[in-house]
């Protein structure tokens, strides 16, 4: 076999290993599954006290599904037949005639979780990299290799639901407590603990209280009321199918065991071949593809030094703290940094949750006023006030102490690199490294090279963001880059719409009904005006758009939006649960919709990314745009652009030349790329 490995030992126990060949994880595709049932009935034919499944891979036990094959079946027959050959495969080692267990460390996912099921027990590491959960929701599926029925039948009915519709994981110790797994030891004892269930396999637990209750065909529609109330709190139904179709499913079938493995087979390739999840999973490939380091990556850096402990210094300082690098924070005075710190550590115990692990964190986090970390870090990043004389000053004083070899990086969110290296002895030693705020949960860093910039300066940077659990997508150095770029156009409209008297919920709702996480004016107060107008004065002229002089009048009044408690918004937020905006018209969405597609068609003309995909994935993990849609060049191809083209000339007939047509659509209206 040639992804798995099959070996007895004196004792009568099978050892069944997990290395599937050319990759680092192990997934189940048509092949790995087919050879899982050879190795089956291999061991079928031995008078064996038990079968031990294993992972040979360092990083965990299996990550899922072989999503790359997902995107090749266009046809819901297909891959109903391909799933129903992998229930049959797991119902194989279900049935064996002596007990198997499933050895789990490092992730145990989605079709992980579903083998890991089907065995009579399962152990796992209580290691913190173990975690173990149905993500298949986030791609627009759910669990179909048995997943729904076995998941009920060990964890209860709530319990699972819950797993299966938030997407989540969890620890060894959490996935015990649920039920999912049966023991949860540290992994040096993992063995002992395996042989130890083979030996006393233990009894199937059963549901009890409300987890059982619920599942009374008399409450089921209650539970999947409450449920579906639950799931569109954090998914609009409207966009994402399969939270809804999983609690149908569900609220159909559960009780029969038979009836939730046929209802898998029949639901599932539908949502598997739909729009939604197409998309859903191009942009996981995607994002897979851009943290790939290559097939020789350079090293992690050992030390990071970041200049400046405001917000986005500050927290990029924690993050990769909490990535296992020394980082020193250097500011002119001791109180941002106490700040920093404090920031830091709220952070770093939320994330970490273990008191060690966050005291080990906090001794990588160095306050540094004098700024000694320059001589000894392999990164220096800059992340000051949005001023081009300070950052200059800032590199004068750091070069000239900094390692040979080592990189210069600058967090500008709008500055071009030739801007700041104008006047520099070695501008092709700085690179941008643009993160987005909030740095914990936003995934892009835009890693942003000029003309003269060093190619083994990017590389760097783009190890470093891998490193940091980030996406990096290189970019052409431009004024805004790629995602302020795109999204600065979509912003003013929606300022300018405001001040035509449209409320600004009405006009953050035209927003968040295409899909967009958030409205455009919470967005701007959320980021801060003063940003969004430094941004919009340096880009104004590129984007035929006037600075709007709301923006300006609250900027000078000190009304900076969230952090000022005034924008277009008074803050905290407090709308009445359930309240819903006045409703807007096909115009105000088209108007703010159009503006992002049109820049984004410009960019992609322009080349200030490399590809279509590539701004896709910018677009999507920088600004959240409708992840469901795929991106802006994928919306644009499957709206059809010929229309999309149609109504920005009308809107520009309308309302003036800021909605001119780029020339790129001439190539999209022809099915090719700008």
């Amino acid at each position: 076999m040639k992804h798995w490995t099959l070996d007895r030992s004196d004792d009568g126990i099978a050892w069944l290993t997990f290395d599937q060949a050319g990759t680092p994880v192990n997934t189940l595709g048509t092949e790995t599954l087919e050879e899982l049932e050879q190795a089956l009935t291999l061991c079928e034919r031995e008078p064996l006290v038990g079968l031990l499944i294993r992972s040979a891979k360092a990083g965990g036990f299996v990550a899922g599904a072989d999503v790359k094959t997902f995107p090749e079946l266009r046809d819901a027959g297909q891959a109903r037949t391909l799933m129903r050959r992998a229930h049959e495969i797991l119902q194989h080692l279900e049935r064996l005639p002596f007990p198997s267990v499933a050895m789990v460390h490092g992730y145990c996912l989605g079709g992980g979780l579903e083998l890991a099921l089907a065995c009579t027990a399962r152990v796992a590491t209580s290691e913190p990299e173990t975690r173990i959960g149905f993500p298949e929701i986030r791609l627009g599926i759910f669990p179909g290799f048995g997943g729904t029925a076995r998941a009920i039948e060990r964890a209860g009915h709530l319990a699972a639901m819950d797993l299966m519709l938030s997407g989540r994981s969890v620890s060894g110790r959490a996935a015990r407590k649920l039920g999912v797994v049966d023991d949860c030891v540290p992994r040096r004892h993992l063995e002992t603990a395996a042989r130890r269930l083979l030996e006393r396999p233990p009894r199937r637990r059963r549901a009890t209280g409300w987890q059982q209750v619920a599942g009374w065909p008399g409450l089921r529609s209650l539970a999947a009321a409450r449920m579906r109330r639950a799931a569109g709190r954090h998914a609009d139904p409207a966009h994402y199918p399969a939270p809804g179709a999983l609690i149908d499913h569900w609220r159909r079938n559960a009780g029969k065991r038979e009836a939730l493995l046929r209802g898998e087979i029949e639901t599932v390739p539908e949502l598997l071949t739909g729009r939604v999840a197409q998309n859903l999973m191009r942009l996981f490939l995607l994002r897979e593809r851009l943290r790939s380091a290559g097939d020789h990556p350079p090293p992690r850096p050992g030390h990071l030094h970041v200049i400046g402990a405001g917000v986005m210094g500050g927290d990029i300082a924690a993050w990769a703290a909490s990535h296992g690098l020394r980082v020193s924070l250097q500011d002119q005075a001791p109180e941002p940094l106490a700040r920093a710190l404090a920031r830091g550590r709220e952070f770093l115990e939320r994330k970490l949750r273990d008191p060690l692990r966050v005291r080990e964190a906090m001794d990588r986090l160095i306050p540094d006023v004098a700024g000694d970390g320059v001589r000894h870090a392999e990164v220096v990043l800059e992340a000051i006030v949005e001023n081009v004389e300070a950052k200059q000053a800032v590199y004068r004083q750091a070069l000239p102490q900094m390692k040979p070899g080592a990189l210069l990086a600058t967090n500008t969110s709008s500055i071009t690199l030739e801007t700041l290296t104008a006047g520099m002895d070695a501008p092709g030693r700085l690179v941008g490294l643009h993160f987005f705020n909030p740095v914990a949960k936003m995934p892009l860093v835009e890693v942003i090279h000029g003309s003269e910039t060093d190619p083994e300066a990017v590389r760097t940077a783009q190890s470093l963001a891998r490193h940091l659990d980030k996406v990096p997508v290189p970019v052409r150095s431009n004024p805004g880059f790629l995602v302020n770029r795109i999204l600065m156009p979509y912003l003013l409209e929606a300022v300018a719409l405001f001040e035509e008297g449209v409320r600004a919920e009405t006009v953050d709702r035209a927003a968040t009904a295409f899909g967009m996480p958030m409205g455009p004016l919470e967005l701007a107060d959320t980021a801060g005006l003063d940003i969004c107008l430094s941004v919009a004065e340096k880009m104004s002229g590129l984007l035929r758009t006037p600075v709007p002089e709301s923006l300006r009048r609250r900027v000078a009044a000190g009304q900076l939006g969230r952090k000022s408690g005034e924008g277009y918004y008074h803050w905290p937020l407090t709308r009445p649960r359930g309240a819903r905006a006045p409703g807007f018209t096909r115009e105000q969405q088209d108007r703010l919709i159009l503006r992002l597609l049109n820049e984004a068609v410009a960019c992609l003309r322009e080349d200030v990314v490399a590809s279509a995909d590539e701004l896709d994935a910018g677009v999507v993990f920088g600004t959240g745009f409708a992840p469901f849609r795929g991106g802006p060049l994928r919306h644009i191809r499957e709206s059809g652009p010929r229309g999309l083209h149609e109504r920005l000339l009308a809107l520009r007939q309308r309302l003036g030349d800021r909605f001119s047509p780029d020339p790129g659509w001439d190539a999209l209206n022809t099915g090719g790329d700008p």
